[in-house]
């Protein structure tokens, strides 16, 4: 194989990559350098580059693990010297992470693994040197949970299971009387890790690795082999991301926000990724790793106070229990908070876009894992894009360019009828994760959703959590709702990507996957019942809600009148009424390129003076018929000039293909006779 420089370390606010490197070092490697390089804390590490992805299809494991050893072990050696620990010394130990990172975001789409390089005698090791067995064997176990899923293949064998390690914390969870992970003692993690290795052992027939080398090595190439799996491959087809770019793997130090009450793990946005509102928000777990935020494995509490307290409104909850039980990071962890909302201040001014940056509070020390642009909706991309016009942060021509015509497109999906849903009924609230209106017929599993969409159902998929795996039946679903989750879970995130509705996080419902039920306020609702979801508030409603047209932003027009002031292309629309040619000039048509004079007569008066031109004996019948048909034409055709007012308008004038007015069926013509008082000859 070519000699060429294949790993790229950073650490130390020193970096061989930047931002202009995303091609090669994917976007989480170029942004890690990139933040080491302005100041941002960022956890030393190394990128092994996109280009490798591509060698190891064509080459295989084998030879690129030769190729790669010599230059990964020299970059191990450089995190160790800036970490100042060694990977598997049992005294001293490095533990590092294991993510993947394509050039294009794709969240939630490939694999990572966190607390690589614990064994049984590093665990001990860290005992001592932490005296903090509950984080060490709390650590432990997800390290075995995760490795087991990405790298020995331990999943669930049908989509009615739940996850089975999932199932065997919920197990010594029902023994011990908690409900949740962290509540677990020492004891009990300790079982769980003994537990996770047994059924590894007897599911994939795999023993887990020791060596922590062992483990790295099967943690890259799995990350390698997550860009052919099957979510990935979808969600590449979705957003026109070609194969040949591969993926980058970072490998990263471990930073530890399950230490205790002074440690914390967050995801964070610089604005709305919903609406596109200027307000730093984002959630955050007291005691917990990175992966629970976006897991939705428990539903997180907001960062800022303004957050926190909308967020306590939409819940029914006062504001004495919100402070209580649900503080935002500002309130609970002020000096914190003040450091977070510096940097990423700082980050998306120097992006010049909205950033989803993630983080880690380690024992009061505040540590960056990732940025990139965030995903948006169709609505939070223009405004956001037009407030940055006028904050002089971006040119006219760069806020047009960052507009995505395909997600334009969402601005027009419906709204709720506001005067039907002052009458339906709120069954639960959730987090309103993802803006828009979504009804349909509840089902609860990604095959079934793309089955009942390709049938011509609309469908709401219902899930306890969402993960990577149901992406397919996200993108066939209406909307999703979940149990559990934040606005940063994996549900919601997506759903954002993709402008779908989402609730997540309405802890009132309980989900059966094998009875394909889920219970609302003592009420089952079972597959095939009808579900609204409102994305924008939360809320959840049972049965059909009527919809609407959506109701434009000012944002949105001036976007247009941007697109206008910088065209060379002019486009005009083919409309046959008054109301598709209003339509069209509101969105910026110039013109009507035809306007088919055939189509003015399908409306259900004009039909029957058309049909009984058609059919007249006589000149002196058709006259009497036009007679009819002048005002209906006249009156669209004033309609039709009059929203155009003064722009060019093809007419092509009336030629009728008799077949298209006519029935063809006898139900339908003996329809027709009755109403002109003929008779249908047999």
């Amino acid at each position: 194989m070519e000699k060429k420089k294949r790993v790229y370390t950073f650490g130390n606010g020193k970096a061989e990559g930047n931002a202009q490197m995303r091609e090669l070092l994917g976007g989480k490697g170029a942004n890690c350098a990139e933040m080491n390089l302005v100041g941002v804390p960022v956890p030393p590490g190394f990128t092994i580059t996109t280009e490798v992805c591509n060698e190891y299809y064509q080459v295989g494991q084998e030879k690129i693990v030769a190729e790669l050893t010599d230059e990964v072990n020299a970059a191990v050696a450089h995190v160790e010297g800036l970490m100042n620990c060694k990977f598997g010394d049992p005294k001293n130990p490095l533990l590092v992470s294991v993510r993947s990172g394509a050039r294009a975001s794709m969240p939630g789409m490939m694999d990572t693994i966190l607390n690589l390089g614990l064994n049984d005698v590093v665990a001990e090791g860290m005992v001592a040197k932490t005296n903090n067995p509950h984080f060490v064997y709390d650590s432990y176990r997800r390290f075995v949970q995760m490795y087991g899923d990405v790298v020995l293949g331990m999943k669930p064998v049908n989509k009615t299971d739940i996850d089975p390690f999932e199932a065997i914390i919920d197990e010594v969870k029902e023994i011990r009387g908690v409900k949740l992970d962290k509540d677990l003692n020492v004891e009990e993690l300790k079982l769980l890790v003994a537990r996770f290795k047994t059924a590894i052992k007897e599911r994939t027939g795999k023993d887990f690795p020791d060596d922590p080398m062992e483990q790295l090595w099967g943690a890259i190439c799995a990350v390698f082999r997550s860009w052919m799996n099957e979510r990935a491959i979808l969600y590449r087809k979705m957003e026109g991301i070609p194969d040949e770019w591969g993926t980058a793997v970072s490998v990263m130090a471990m930073v530890f926000g399950n230490m205790g009450d002074t440690s914390a793990t967050g995801v964070c946005f610089s604005r709305d990724a919903g609406n596109g509102e200027n307000l730093f928000n984002g959630e955050y777990l007291v005691n917990a790793q990175g992966e629970d935020v976006v897991a939705g494995i428990r539903t997180p509490q907001q960062i800022t106070k303004i957050g926190s307290q909308r967020w306590a409104e939409r819940a029914g909850i006062s504001e004495a229990e919100r402070l209580a039980k649900y503080p935002s990071m500002e309130e609970a962890m002020p000096e914190m908070y003040a450091e977070l909302n510096a940097i990423q201040q700082k980050l998306e001014d120097h992006y010049r876009d909205m950033q989803d940056m993630e983080f880690t509070v380690q024992e009061g020390k505040l540590w960056f894992l990732q940025t990139r642009n965030g995903k948006r909706t169709g609505t939070a991309m223009v405004k956001i894009a037009m407030d940055m016009v006028r904050e002089g942060k971006i040119s006219e021509k760069e806020a047009i360019m960052r507009c995505e015509p395909q997600k334009l497109d969402e601005l027009l999906h419906p709204v709720f009828d506001k005067d039907a849903l002052k009458k339906a009924k709120v069954i639960t609230q959730g987090l309103p994760a993802s803006p828009g209106a979504a009804c349909g017929q509840i089902v609860f599993h990604a095959d079934d959703a793309q089955e009942w969409h390709a049938n011509g159902h609309k469908v709401v998929m219902v899930r306890i959590e969402t993960s990577p795996e149901d992406l397919a039946g996200m993108s066939a679903a209406e909307g999703i709702l979940t149990a559990r989750g934040g606005m940063t879970s994996h549900a919601a995130v997506v759903a954002r990507g993709m402008g779908k509705c989402c609730v997540s996080g309405a802890g009132a419902i309980q989900v059966d996957y094998k009875a394909k039920t889920v219970k609302i306020e003592g009420v089952t609702y079972k597959e095939g019942d009808y579900l609204s979801l409102n994305g924008s508030t939360g809320q959840v409603y049972a049965g059909e809600i009527p919809t609407k047209a959506a109701e434009l932003s000012g944002d949105f027009k001036a976007l247009m009148d941007l697109c206008d002031k910088y065209t060379k292309l002019q486009v005009r629309t083919n409309a046959d009424t008054p109301h598709d040619a209003a339509v069209a000039r509101a969105f910026g048509a110039k013109g009507i390129g035809l306007t088919r004079t055939e189509h003015m007569f399908f409306d259900d008066q004009k039909i029957i003076a058309m049909r009984e031109m058609i059919l007249a004996k006589d000149s002196e019948g058709r006259e009497k018929a036009l007679a009819k048909l002048l005002p209906y034409q006249k009156a669209d055709f004033k309609g039709i000039l009059d929203a155009m007012d003064g722009l060019p308008v093809n007419i092509r004038l009336l030629d009728p293909p008799l077949h298209e007015f006519v029935p063809h069926d006898l139900k339908g013509q003996e329809q027709m006779a009755k109403e002109m008082g003929v008779s249908v000859l047999p």
